[in-house]
């Protein structure tokens, strides 16, 4: 599996997924801090590496189309969440991983918990 972390995730948080065995590369280590939403979510789709972040924006499949991706993980937490909720999070995500597939799936990570958003296709996209 290959990730993407988006910039509001750091160092440590790269380094527990890659302790996990997952392939883990990071916008801040692309140089691609402060891009527009588009081409970050454009760059994982080039690479095929699934989006995870905590941005809501990323959340909303009308804008962005989940079948498109190698997946989209939003973590939801808490406004301001500690450091350790994060990484709860991030841990939540890594068991989620271990036993599903989120190719062309929103899943929205809780602590302990996933929510698994997985629309139809537009009948022209098929």
């Amino acid at each position: 599996m290959k990730l993407k972390l988006d910039e509001n995730l750091g160092r440590a948080e790269a380094n527990l997924f890659a302790a996990a065995g997952l392939d883990t590369a990071t916008i801040t280590s692309q140089r691609m801090s402060g891009a527009p939403d588009e081409a970050v979510i454009a760059c994982c789709r080039d690479e095929r590496r699934c989006l995870v972040t905590m941005d809501t924006e990323f959340g909303n499949p009308i804008l962005y189309h989940p079948w498109e991706y190698a997946g989209i993980a939003l973590l939801r937490l808490p406004h301001r969440p500690s450091h350790a909720s994060v990484l709860d999070a991030c841990r939540t995500l890594i068991e989620g991983l271990k036993g599903g597939e989120i190719d062309g799936k929103l899943w929205v990570v809780q602590i302990g918990k996933i929510r698994v958003y997985q629309p139809d296709r537009p009948e022209e996209d098929i």
